[in-house]
């Protein structure tokens, strides 16, 4: 069947719009991941933002506005970068960002994260059941902008969206004015040990957990409690009875020793994940092959289903093993002086061969993280752990133990900056698969996408370096030398140097690794139990999340899927079930897109000031605490009875 004319799609204008909210939303994000270690997704933001000045212009289709959220979405992903590349300064073998060699780095693993995700489109997205939450609301945003739907489901559809969107950016407009609380930490003690419960009052993080479903949000509550009501307390114990901080002793224990366990739990998880998609890998392979063959007979891409038509698998082949060329010359360059020198030529055939498999396996475990619990909620660093994990290993059986410190620290630049190549392919992967969920639910062209995002990678890449040294020079990195009071945080990079000064220096605790590995497989088995016997499911990398990440990125999360459980259940009794059940994820849609808007306001008004509490009118108080749980929960009420009352 010939499939009929392209919709407009990628036109001019959106792209300079996508680069141009690509540009901002990158500065913002690069800013709060050094100063807090988090960053927002820009996908939903960039498509309202999209949707209300191209309809300024004849012709606008959802298809052109979608591309423009693409390109704008690599700006929450590929800012990630910042969770290792400063490490190279604070271990002190960089001064600064040296341009063209950090715009390589991240150009190189941005575009191979979109070619590795070429056959994972056919895999986890069209042929899944994946969830893909925040695809799914980026598109229901863009059907509501473009009127699908009828006239007054898109009235109701908006209504809903905008309700979501008002209060998701009015409780942290209020707390950062402090007359709410923003987030509670509270320590306490658990048999002989220490732990404690951090929660962020997010909106967006229940409309993450309405989204993903029950099945994740009990797994990632497992996680919680195997960590913060175990593990954390065991490993606590020891040094609680002399520690004058028990709060400190709890936090640090939990982010030196906790997150390993989780890591390992996640790396069996990830290595699970990856068997159980390789036949559907395979298939999408099969699959790409055989459009390739239709393609050629027929003459023209034409022949194929819009959203059928994707880059030709020879391309998408040929570009990756391409690639490799340019990966050696960088890191021959970057080697040069150290002990890698002095085996060249082994270390960079191993290297090379590591950044070509651990791409495979990484985008597939990144994608599948994705349309699990979202992009902006996957634990990318767990998965920058594992990558540095490796390529330490593997310099470590070629060089072994025993060096000097400078070859050392030599070895560890070296494994840092390949970790980081391999990086840009797990934060562009996990964003494409969620691009590609949106493109397919708006009926977007495939190849048209991976060109949004390449050219998102490129924009982004430019900016990225000149902002990281900005802030290098105006605050530095806590641990780097010469960093000031003012020092900017970058806890993941600090987090990864330590691991592979670990690894390479012989100290790291490898029982703690070891500890969630078995966590993870015992995690595996009761999920296939699960699912073998019809009884429901444990995705054992959400048990994995639970664990690694603080409870203030997932204990919401938990809620929302509980509180969208019953709201479903809810919708299935009513007359339109299904319309019900939109208005569900129209309300949680707006609910991420609120806090994403408001992040990228504040964060701009917080670089601008060098303020963190430029917006506060009252400094700390008491009523902050109770006001916030009183103002959150009516909040919650007052969005689900809307949902509820929309139905009518």
């Amino acid at each position: 069947m010939i499939a009929s004319a392209s919709p407009k799609e990628l036109t001019l204008r959106g792209i300079v719009l996508g680069a141009l909210l690509t540009v901002i939303f990158t500065a913002a994000n690069v800013y709060l991941g050094l100063r807090i270690g988090l960053t927002f997704a820009t996908s939903i933001p960039a498509a309202v933002i999209s949707m209300a000045v191209l309809r300024n212009f004849a012709g606008t289709t959802i298809q052109e506005n979608n591309i423009v959220q693409t390109i704008a979405s690599s700006a929450g992903t590929l800012s990630a970068i910042v969770f290792v590349l400063p490490a190279l300064v604070m271990i002190d073998w960089w001064s600064g960002f040296p341009y063209w060699q950090s715009v390589a780095v991240i150009v190189i693993g941005g575009v191979l994260g979109v070619m590795y995700s070429v056959p994972l489109r056919r895999a986890l997205v069209t042929g899944s059941d994946l969830p893909y939450p925040e695809g799914v609301a980026a598109a229901e945003v863009l059907k509501v902008g473009a009127g699908v739907g009828g006239a007054e489901e898109n009235r109701k559809g908006l209504a809903a969206v905008v309700l979501g969107t008002v209060i998701s950016a009015l409780y942290p407009l209020l707390a950062k004015m402090k007359l709410v609380v923003e987030a509670i930490d509270k320590t306490f003690r658990i048999g002989g040990g220490a732990s404690f419960a951090s929660v962020t009052f997010s909106l967006s993080l229940l409309g993450v957990g309405h989204l993903v479903g029950l099945a994740v949000g009990i797994a990632m509550l497992v996680g919680i409690v195997l960590s913060y009501g175990f593990i954390l307390p065991y490993l606590t114990a020891p040094g609680l009875a002399s520690a004058s901080d028990v709060a400190d002793l709890a936090h640090t224990v939990f982010r030196a020793k906790v997150r390993l366990v989780g890591a390992g739990a996640i790396g069996v998880a990830a290595i699970w994940t990856l068997l159980k998609v390789i036949g559907p890998i395979a298939r999408g392979i099969a699959a790409a092959l055989a459009a390739a063959r239709a393609r050629k007979a027929a003459g023209s891409i034409e022949a194929l289903e819009l959203t059928e038509r994707d880059l030709p698998i020879g391309i998408v082949g040929g570009t990756i093993l391409a690639a490799m060329v340019p990966v050696a010359l960088l890191l021959a360059d970057f080697a040069s002086g150290g002990p890698v020198a002095g085996k060249l030529g082994l270390s960079l055939v191993a290297s090379v061969a590591y950044v070509l498999v651990a791409g495979i396996v990484i985008a597939s475990v990144c994608g599948y993280m994705a349309g699990l619990i979202g992009a902006s909620n996957s634990p990318i660093s767990g998965v920058g752990i594992l990558s540095s994990l490796g390529i330490a290993l593997v310099l470590l059986a070629l060089f072994g133990r025993g060096l000097g410190a400078d070859d050392t620290k030599a070895l560890v630049a070296f494994a840092l900056f390949v970790t980081a190549i391999v990086f840009g392919v797990a934060t562009i992967s996990n964003d494409n698969l969620q691009d590609l969920k949106t493109g397919q639910l708006v009926g977007a062209t495939p190849w048209r996408q991976r060109v949004a995002l390449i050219l998102g990678v490129g924009f982004g890449a430019v900016v990225i370096p000149p902002i990281l040294s900005l802030l290098n020079a105006t605050f530095g990195f806590q641990g780097a030398p010469g960093a000031g009071p003012d020092a900017l945080a970058a806890p993941q990079a600090a987090l990864i140097s330590t691991i592979v000064q670990g690894v390479l220096g012989g100290d790291l605790d490898w029982n703690l690794v070891g500890a969630g590995a078995l966590v993870g497989l015992i995690a595996v088995a009761i999920d296939e139990g699960l699912r073998k016997t019809g009884r429901g499911s444990l995705p054992p990398l959400a048990v994995g999340m639970g664990m690694y990440l603080p409870t203030d990125s997932t204990a919401l999360v938990v809620v929302g899927a509980v509180l969208g459980h019953f709201y479903n259940r809810w919708a299935a009794r009513q007359r339109d079930p299904g319309f019900a059940e939109r208005i569900g994820v129209l309300t949680a849609t707006g609910l991420i897109v609120g806090d994403g808007l408001f992040n990228v306001v504040y964060s701009f008004l917080v670089g601008a000031s060098n303020n963190p509490d430029v917006l506060a009118v009252v400094g700390d108080n008491g009523f902050a605490v109770p006001a916030g749980l009183t103002i959150f929960t009516a909040m919650v009420v007052w969005a689900y009875a809307r949902m509820r009352k929309a139905c009518a």
